[in-house]
């Protein structure tokens, strides 16, 4: 019984209301000219939130467009830096290579020996003073036994193996390397030997023979093997050999033979 009375009076409601709108929107004689402005501000402030909401959300998406687009420029951005830097990194590195280059060729005695230049690019990890790897071979007329220097003819070793396109360098500091060498200052001679990647030791030196400290050694071209007055290093301390036959002196290198980047092959 209630809900029949809820639904006929609701019934009626909407019949009001509807006879209402019919008369708002036919206004006879103007009676209801208030009520039809009232429903045209009410709905013109509809409308307005409407459209206020559908430009937002449009300008929202436009908003996460713009930022994905940012990202790829971003990308893009980053990747032609990283290109840039790459780039830069090598024209320094041949610069400085160039640098090295034109060094050597300015110092190399090139009017005395007949020269093959040639970049290090290896070394042994182990011991950084036994050998070095350089990219020239028998294909530029390299053999086993050459000299190699730097500098104005500062021996650092010679030529132990060959390939077509690369050469292994056994250092003087290799335990295998022997060189006829003298003391510049006294002309005491004797035999140079590595010690292991640590050092040079200059051997079997004449007890007769005088050797002081700060001494010059250099190549005494014995042997045939080698040219004499290449420069080695310095004495830096002598003694009487373990056998006490023979006197024996620590030569230190002129050169830090880690620290080679580009050499000199002797090839004549």
């Amino acid at each position: 019984m209630p809900k029949k009375i809820f639904l006929k009076q609701l019934f009626k409601v909407a019949f009001i209301l509807t006879i209402f709108a019919v008369l708002i929107v036919w206004n006879p004689r103007s009676l209801f000219s208030p009520f039809r402005e009232i429903f045209a501000r009410t709905n013109y402030a509809f409308q307005k939130i409407f459209s206020t909401i559908g430009g937002n959300t449009g300008g929202f998406f436009d908003f996460l467009s713009s930022i994905s687009s940012l990202k790829d420029e971003n990308a893009d951005l980053l990747k032609e830096n990283n290109s840039l830097v790459s780039q830069l990194t090598l024209l320094r590195e041949e610069k400085k290579e160039n640098e090295i280059l034109r060094k050597q060729l300015e110092l190399s005695p090139k009017n005395k020996f007949n020269l093959e230049n040639a970049f290090v690019i290896g070394q042994d990890p182990q011991r950084l003073g036994s050998w070095i790897i350089i990219d020239k071979g028998s294909s530029s007329g390299i053999t086993v036994g050459m000299p190699v220097i730097v500098s104005d003819g500062i021996l650092v070793g010679k030529i132990e193996e060959t390939s077509g396109i690369s050469s292994k360098v056994s250092l003087l500091t290799n335990s295998t390397s022997i060189v006829n060498a003298a003391d510049l200052n006294s002309e005491a001679r004797g035999i140079l030997r590595g010690e292991y990647g640590l050092g040079i030791l200059l051997d079997l030196v004449s007890q007769e023979d005088i050797l002081s400290n700060g001494d010059d050694v250099i190549t005494s071209g014995l042997g045939g093997d080698m040219p004499r007055g290449l420069f080695i290093g310095k004495i830096q301390e002598f003694g009487v050999s373990s056998d006490k036959l023979f006197q024996q002196a620590v030569v230190i290198p002129r050169v830090k033979y880690s620290d080679l980047r580009m050499v000199s092959v002797i090839k004549n």
